[in-house]
């Protein structure tokens, strides 16, 4: 039975802030305030530059609710998850009013809260009341502390990190909680769109990245990466074998910004573009049924597994195909898109124990969509350079020496509760590995899907303060591009004799494809 109804959802909000964006297009993207400018002038001095900068709000940080909703009834979770689906379009849009209202925020210290933060408060517990009333319908609870989730605060300038790096062993907490029929139509007053580009603002202002949000390989400490996340020595004395499938490197060009595991119908569902390798029939309208005879770019036709990732653009002011369209630059997610040189999808054992089948049809998210707010609890992709692989970096993109290419790596959690395929907040029906390699209390080891990027990216030259054409990852509006917000999407539909097959090369211990 397929998992959603096959209605795409397309808001009027969605339409509105592509009007608004129109207005804002040129040099290769949508033209941010560039509130960052006075951080840069050069006779500045530095404790004024800071002060300047300290008093502007950089992005809206809201509580993520989908992550809060551990236990909705199966037959509510459509309309949940198209409620949340909402939630991010009125973030989205609250956003785009952040960025093109500078002038107004520059004359009104309060006009943030009161045209911004207050409206969109009201407009979230709306929708919070939708999905309360939804699970009491489905016959189950609603956590007593929703109401609490709708206020929505402004994250300042000076770009602090997250409060909660406690580095722990989450889960996925992926949030990707796309467009859906947002309250707010977004459409700002247009204040500051003429402000425009400064000429190194790389055509996404102050959508990020910045200078900060890089580092010299070198300077990563070799072996630091302490997030239990990222656990990757699976194998060695329980279930020693791999097995690789070869899908490539997305040469199709299946791109789209819909997503399927988190808003199934819901057009625009992940507010940036994916990289598809695998299926072929992957969108936000692709029922079960659809995966299941769906076209795969996968060497063996038994794998018809969609594996999907937020794509990497080098900011160089490309007009890529999505220069103007919702999930790319219209919504700050601009540049050339990179091809990946290479694409390793590798399926490895457990440390303490013999695996057991991926049940066809799971659904696992790696990493946090919104982790530059969320905090990095469940933050897990890394970067590294091919020579220099002992170093990982999480919060930071990384520059990599010549003759070095850059490493994108995502080990999936690898422990499954034994009965659900996915769950409310896609994330409690699998977990990471324990410190000891085994699982947690109730949880059967299946294979870990480790997924390895390879690509040749030209490194960025940060000058003054300044980077020119970085690259970075698409994202949702308001997280900036900051490389915490990295994540790794799969979907197992493999038939039973392929994975019958993985099973047993990992616990008999060969390396298989």
């Amino acid at each position: 039975m397929g998992r959603n109804t096959r209605k795409r959802r397309m808001p009027l909000a969605t339409k509105a802030i592509a009007g608004v964006a129109a207005l804002a297009l040129g040099g290769g993207g949508l033209v941010w305030a560039n509130f960052y400018a006075s951080a840069h002038e050069e006779n500045s001095p530095d404790n004024r530059t800071k002060s300047n900068a300290a008093q502007q709000i950089a992005t809206i940080d809201c509580p993520d609710v989908g992550q809060q909703l551990s236990d909705v009834p199966e037959r509510a979770r459509g309309e949940v998850d198209g409620e949340l689906a909402s939630m991010d379009q009125q973030i989205t849009d609250a956003y785009q009013r952040l960025v093109t209202t500078r002038q107004a925020q520059a004359g009104d210290a309060q006009y943030v809260q009161n045209a911004i933060l207050g409206p969109l408060k009201d407009r979230r517990k709306v929708l919070i009341d939708r999905i309360k009333l939804e699970i009491d319908r489905a016959g189950g609870k609603a956590p007593g502390n929703l109401d609490e989730l709708a206020p929505c605060s402004g994250r300042p300038a000076d770009q602090p990190q997250p409060t909660d790096g406690q580095n722990g062993g989450g889960q996925n907490g992926d949030g990707q909680n796309g467009d859906g029929q947002g309250q707010d139509n977004g459409q700002g007053d247009g204040q500051g769109q003429g402000e425009g580009q400064t000429p190194n603002d790389n055509g996404n202002g102050a959508a990020g990245p910045f200078a900060e949000d890089f580092i010299d390989i070198n300077d990563v400490p070799p072996n630091a990466r302490d997030l239990p996340n990222g656990l990757a020595a699976n194998g060695r004395s329980g279930s020693r074998g791999s097995f690789t499938t070869k899908c490539g490197v997305n040469e199709n060009k299946l791109y789209n910004s819909d997503n399927i595991i988190v808003a199934p119908g819901v057009a625009n569902g992940a507010h940036h573009m994916h990289d598809y390798v695998g299926n072929q029939s992957n969108s936000s309208l692709s029922s079960d049924d659809d995966l299941v005879v769906a076209e795969t770019s996968c060497q063996n036709q038994g794998d018809k597994s969609s594996y999907f990732w937020p794509v990497l653009r080098v900011q160089d002011g490309t007009q890529e195909f999505d220069a103007a369209d919702q999930g790319g630059g219209a919504e700050g997610n601009v540049g050339r898109i990179l091809q990946a040189k290479e694409a390793q999808l590798r399926f490895v054992g457990n440390k303490r124990s013999k695996v057991v089948a991926i049940p066809k049809l799971m659904r696992i998210i790696t990493g946090d969509a919104k982790a530059f707010t969320n905090g990095l609890k469940n933050a897990n992709t890394s970067y590294s350079c091919t020579g220099f692989e002992d170093r990982q970096s999480t919060d930071k993109y990384v520059l990599c020496p010549e003759g070095s290419q850059l490493v994108r790596t995502s080990n999936f959690q690898s422990c499954w509760d034994g009965q659900n395929t996915d769950s409310a907040n896609h994330r409690d029906h699998v977990a990471f590995v324990q410190a000891d390699g085994s699982c947690p209390n109730g949880f059967k080891a299946i294979p870990q899907l480790q997924v390895r990027l390879v690509y040749d990216v030209p490194t960025p030259t940060i000058e003054n303060g300044q980077v020119k054409n970085p690259y970075a990852v698409d994202s949702f509006p308001e997280q900036l591009h900051k490389p915490i917000t990295d994540h790794n999407d799969f979907i197992n539909v493999m038939d039973e004799s392929l994975m019958n097959k993985v099973v047993r090369c990992i616990n008999q211990g060969k390396k298989c494809t």
